[in-house]
């Protein structure tokens, strides 16, 4: 009994030993720096703030160990999560093109050789999905996704833009809204590229993104600045940058538009004052201070980045107390490494395309050109995407790439725009002098597109007003995705038009033209096509002024054959910048019981850019055996002139037209603001036989005008004054093509 006692004893003396050892101070450590999360806000434009204040925390060595944004928050954010340093973002953003970004399609020198040709018959952008069966069918957004997803992919590292956010060198989250069920989504697992066009993707601006079968759009709907989430990854202390847009006043709120934008930053403007009351007094929120800067004025990029670093910059002293610089450093050091390596070509293994219906993936296999054995890197990649892009047929285009031993398997997940297959364009055409020329026109034009699997095509416009018309073509691609092609068209265009000898308005002339052509032609890649037609004619043509006794109606039939090359890679009908525009042709004509006789023209444009200014040189040669060619006089065919006072068998033309920018329509409603002026010369004369000698040498004349000219939804728009040397002048208002 002796044994277990002193065993307890000694047990206990152990125990009362370790507790006076263990109960001595130890040596003070080094004290445990508080976790930092960045929280930065949606506010689109306003949004890029966020890059002055990253800038200014750089500056002062504040550590920042997790992310979270919103819209362009978590665009921001997610690119500076994933390596892109401060300057990097600065560059990407001042220059980019907005205005192409935000646009309801891609840049029009990215459009296939057709939707080209579409702008040339109507230059409208009141556009739509129509059939019968679902009728009207509007896209999914009011701008193009193609060109959102291509300003993402350069945005992100690379090697990082498939991701998942869980994985990223600083931890980092991008809320999204399901927009079924309304819930908020952190996306941790949804990889880099689709979190971020997922969060950004305002309602009605662009189309939702699906992830896992769900459609998701911008976070700001239920978490504009998500605190909560930060605090929930493990944040200490948040620095808050809100930039959300505020509400408008009273006086702001004029229309049905403007009350629908109230509604969604009320909604917003909500959820971000119950996200700035979970705050902790630790807490530091930075508010740049930007007035009238809206959710898309992109323009002030500039302005709205050097706000951000101000408003950083005024709460330096509580900013200086979380600086560590040791931490600092190290968190750099693991953002921006490992340094991202640009793609290598690699041989194509295979190119699959899956997600098609109407759509034929050997016809755009085709296209695509992208053969099996063949280097594909980014260049190639990129192409690729803007070559579907410019279809107009796709809504969404995702790729997957597999390298393996050396080669390249290219995936492409197709998501097609279900109204684009049967569109409906229409248009409104206006032009007066404000005396005798006053015209209009109302254009419907109907594409229905792949009504075979080589890719048919069915393109109708119908025109009623001053000028009535009908006219359709049927293109059928010889082959899936072949440059060969043949085409069958119908056309019938009537309307009146005076006719002026030595200058005096001599009669007035109702005209009729009816015709039927087969074409055989082949694509340019990327330029245009060469066409060679054969054709029945008919032209009728009465006397309406002055009425001639028994009527003065006559008809001819003409058999016709022609050859025509036309090219065209301007940026912009109106006023391009870049690109050229040929059309080249030659016509034979046989009137029934006559001599067959020849017309010929060739029009030409070449874009330019000088400083501010975007410039056109235009250039313009016919000769007409029978009859008259394209007339002269009216705007910009000799400003000031009356118009079509000036006619003969041949005709020059050469202008230069200058534009400058000096302001912008509301996205949605239109585009630039221009002011501009044109310098014009030509002349006609008479001679038979097609000869260069033939073209007017005398008789030239000097015109000029100044303009005004606003880009809308249903083309440019011009108010403009013109004056011809001599002392003819005139004032033109006109909504439509002006050549």
């Amino acid at each position: 009994m002796v044994r277990p006692a002193m065993k307890r004893l000694a047990l206990a003396s152990l125990l009362v030993l370790c507790q006076l050892v263990y109960a001595q101070p130890a040596e003070p450590g080094p004290p445990q720096r508080p976790r930092i999360g960045l929280v930065l806000s949606g506010g689109g434009a306003r949004g890029l703030a966020h890059i002055g204040v990253l800038r200014v925390l750089e500056e002062l060595r504040v550590p920042v160990d997790l992310i979270v944004g919103t819209s362009m928050g978590a665009v921001v954010g997610g690119a500076y999560a994933s390596g892109r340093s401060v300057d990097e973002l600065e560059a990407l953003v001042k220059g980019a093109n907005w205005n192409s970004i935000l646009a309801d399609r891609p840049a029009r020198d990215r459009l296939s050789i057709r939707r080209r040709e579409d702008d040339e018959r109507l230059p409208s952008r009141i556009e739509f999905g129509f059939d019968l069966q679902h009728g009207a069918m509007l896209p999914s957004g009011a701008a193009a996704n193609g060109q959102l997803e291509a300003t993402l992919s350069s945005l992100l590292p690379a090697l990082r833009a498939e991701e998942p956010l869980r994985k990223l060198p600083i931890p980092f989250r991008a809320v999204a809204t399901d927009l079924l069920s309304g819930a908020m989504l952190d996306q941790a697992d949804t990889p880099l590229f689709q979190a971020l066009r997922a969060s950004m993707a305002v309602p009605g601006v662009f189309a939702p993104l699906r992830v896992n079968g769900r459609p998701l759009v911008d976070g700001g709907l239920v978490r504009n600045l998500p605190v909560d989430l930060a605090r929930q990854l493990g944040a200490d202390v948040i620095i808050a940058v809100n930039v959300g847009t505020p509400l408008l006043e009273d006086r702001e709120i004029t229309s049905a538009v403007a009350v629908a934008d109230q509604m969604l930053q009320i909604l917003t403007e909500q959820n971000v004052q119950r996200s700035l009351r979970e705050l902790r007094p630790q807490d530091i929120v930075i508010d740049p201070d930007l007035p009238g800067m809206g959710f898309m004025d992109f323009s002030r990029a500039d302005e709205a980045m050097a706000t951000g670093r101000r408003a950083a910059l005024a709460a330096v002293s509580r900013l200086q107390a979380l600086a560590a610089p040791a931490a600092q450093a190290a968190l750099q050091a693991h953002r921006l490494a490992p340094p991202e390596s640009a793609m290598q070509a690699l041989p194509l293994a295979e190119l699959t395309i899956e997600g098609t219906r109407r759509l034929n993936p050997e016809a755009l296999r085709v296209e695509l050109a992208l053969k099996p054995g063949a280097p594909v890197g980014r260049a190639e990649l990129n192409r690729v995407v803007e070559q579907l892009d410019g279809t107009g047929d796709l809504e969404r285009i995702e790729m997957a790439i597999d390298d393996r031993d050396g080669r390249r398997s290219v995936g492409l997940k197709l998501t097609e725009a279900d109204w684009a297959a049967s569109k409906l364009r229409l248009g409104l055409e206006l032009y007066s002098n404000f005396a005798d020329a006053n015209r209009y026109s109302l254009v419907g034009m109907h594409v229905a597109d792949w009504l075979n699997s080589w890719g048919a095509e069915l393109r109708s416009i119908a025109r009623i007003g001053s000028t009535r018309g009908l006219n359709t073509e049927f293109y059928q691609p010889i082959g899936p995705g072949s440059r060969w092609f043949a085409s069958a068209k119908l056309g019938y265009e009537a309307g009146s038009n005076d006719v002026f000898n030595q200058g005096q308005r001599s009669l007035r002339l109702s005209s009729s033209l009816t015709e039927a052509q087969l074409e055989l032609g082949r694509r340019v890649a990327g330029l245009g096509d060469l066409r060679f037609g054969l054709g029945k004619l008919r032209a009728a043509d009465e006397v309406i002024l002055p009425a001639p006794p028994g009527g003065g109606t006559r008809s001819q039939f003409y058999d016709q054959q022609y050859f025509e090359l036309h090219t065209d890679t301007l940026d912009s009908l109106a006023f391009p910048s870049r690109g050229q525009w040929l059309t080249a042709r030659i016509e034979w004509l046989k009137p029934r019981r006559e001599d067959r006789v020849i017309n010929a023209s060739l029009i030409g444009l070449s874009a330019f850019r000088l400083g501010e200014w975007a410039g056109q040189l235009y250039g313009e040669a016919a000769h007409a055996e029978r009859g008259q060619t394209r007339s002269l006089g009216g705007y910009l065919r000799l400003s000031g002139t009356p118009d079509a006072s000036l006619v003969g068998e041949n005709m020059t033309l050469v202008r230069v037209v200058m534009a400058r920018r000096i302001g912008e329509m509301p996205v949605g409603l239109g585009g630039a603001v221009r002011v501009g002026f044109s310098l014009e010369t030509g002349a006609v004369g008479d001679g038979a036989g097609l000869k260069l000698s033939n073209l007017p040498r005398n008789g030239w004349k000097q015109a000029a005008s100044g303009f005004l000219s606003v880009d809308t939804r249903f083309g440019p728009f011009f108010l403009a004054l013109g004056a011809t040397r001599g002392g003819e002048t005139a004032a033109y208002l006109l909504l439509g093509p002006t050549w």
